[in-house]
């Protein structure tokens, strides 16, 4: 069993940032992360992107990965890539797996860095090859330049469909149309607007998008009842419009609605979590300088709610500093923090967010009783609604009738939409019903692989 000081999960904006500060405090530290370089989401890739015609369409967001990888390269903390961590036991024993062999490491304390994942929004046909996530297609764009070929659709809300679709124009793709399934924003989104100008270069960046999508691209608003439909792959998209169903022939169509923060592994370790009710998902309770309702267990960026990359870098430290106060620093870390106006810094890179969070509410249509919800297990919404009349709303009675969110994804794909049927079906508020118990390993692993574990003395 490999010893060290701090285990951090996640090569992000957050994790970086964290293991660059605590190894200026001299702590051993070993940074896990699934994918094969550093970066997180936002930054995959940075290190071999040379392409300007690439770089230019990525932004100006994105190169400012750059140094930041590089400062983490160059801390001393172990990095260890293209690795799953898939359990994680008291006393800080933190189980994971690399090229198909498995061990463990054993810390003082964990940080969670493991970012967000793409909200699920089951629909007619979601589960068709040909269609996929904005986030999926930009990490092809991102990892090795490639594009949708043929009729792309573009479906959703956020920032991001309206980042990517720009990013495809610029590179010269063509998209055959934007469904843009944001409503009009309410009185309360628009007060809210007024304190986003402390981060206006966001908001005029959003407003360049929107405009140069308006200029070259057909964008579809004021619909309703999406739909992909085809033989054993896309075919068609279809939705209705003034009373009227629009059918046309697509090739891709990408889907977004926002995303939310991952929280498996602090709902496994019993931590203590919150209802966001503005995006409508679960985050885990923080105290200010980012630790759990699990002493030593500390969580940064956009594992504890969603905030975008500057606000994940800058938590990366507070939470650095939160981390060398646990374990014992003489070092004034309140002073350090106040000094560095950190907390100044991360208000002013959430600014923006209240807007967006009133801006684009999570879609709460109801599903039709044929709709996939599981994609593992192919268990439908009507399935979900049979079981839980006449019982109550409990996600787990669901997954024990049914194996809803026992597959490989371990209900990352179904869970919150399994939450609001139940809410729907008993007409109780969507924050009094629970998400599933989640229980390891939090990602497949093989017999193989556990049997490949050696106790070191």
């Amino acid at each position: 069993m490999t010893p060290c000081d701090v285990v951090i999960v996640g090569s992000g904006p957050a994790g970086m940032s964290a293991a660059i500060r605590l190894q200026q405090f001299g702590y051993s530290v070993a940074v896990i992360d699934e994918q094969p370089s550093p970066g997180g989401q936002i930054w995959r890739g940075i290190e071999r992107n040379r392409s300007e015609l690439l770089l230019g369409a990525l932004g100006e967001d994105y190169r400012k990965g750059e140094p930041l990888v590089e400062r983490f390269r160059a801390c001393g903390a172990e990095y260890i890539p293209e690795t799953q961590v898939w359990q994680i036991e008291d006393g800080w024993k933190v189980f994971l797996t690399s090229r198909g062999k498995a061990r463990c490491i054993s810390a003082r304390v964990v940080l969670l860095a493991n970012g967000a994942q793409e909200r699920p929004v089951p629909f007619q046909g979601w589960t068709l090859p040909g269609v996929m996530t904005v986030g999926a297609a930009q990490i092809l764009l991102k990892s090795g330049g490639m594009l949708p070929q043929g009729r792309v659709f573009i479906a959703g809300a956020g920032p991001l469909p309206l980042l990517y679709a720009t990013q495809n124009l610029h590179l010269g793709a063509s998209i055959a149309g934007y469904l843009d399934t944001s409503t009009r924003p309410s009185l309360s989104a628009i007060s809210k607007l007024a304190g986003g100008w402390r981060d206006l270069r966001s908001l005029l960046k959003g407003l360049k998008w929107l405009r140069q999508l308006g200029r070259e691209t057909r964008v579809v608003k004021n619909f309703t009842d999406l739909k992909a439909g085809g033989e054993g792959r896309l075919e068609y998209v279809e939705w209705s419009n003034g009373g009227k169903t629009v059918r046309e022939s697509a090739d891709v169509l990408l889907v977004h609605e926002g995303v939310i923060p991952r929280i498996h592994e602090t709902l496994a370790l019993g931590c203590e979590h919150e209802w966001h009710e503005a995006q409508g998902y679960f985050r885990p309770k923080l105290d200010n300088w980012g630790e759990t309702t699990r002493k030593t267990l500390f969580v940064a960026g956009d594992a504890g709610g969603v905030g975008g990359w500057m606000a994940a870098a800058t938590s990366g430290e507070i939470v650095a500093l939160g981390i060398a106060k646990a374990l014992g620093s003489k070092t004034n870390v309140e002073a350090m923090r106040r000094d560095e106006k950190l907390d100044e810094r991360r208000r002013r890179a959430l600014a923006l967010r209240p807007f967006l969070d009133a801006a684009y509410p999570v879609p709460r249509g109801r599903l039709d009783d044929d709709v996939i919800v599981c994609r593992c297990e192919e268990i439908t919404a009507g399935t979900v609604r049979k079981i839980t009349r006449g019982g109550v709303a409990d996600p787990n009675a669901v997954k024990a009738a049914t194996r809803c969110g026992m597959g490989p994804c371990q209900g990352r794909q179904c869970g919150y939409s399994v939450q609001a049927i139940l809410a729907e079906e008993h007409d109780v508020p969507i924050a009094d019903v629970s998400f599933f118990n989640i229980r390891p390993p939090f990602k497949p692993v093989t017999l193989g692989e556990i049997a490949s574990l050696e106790e070191e003395p």
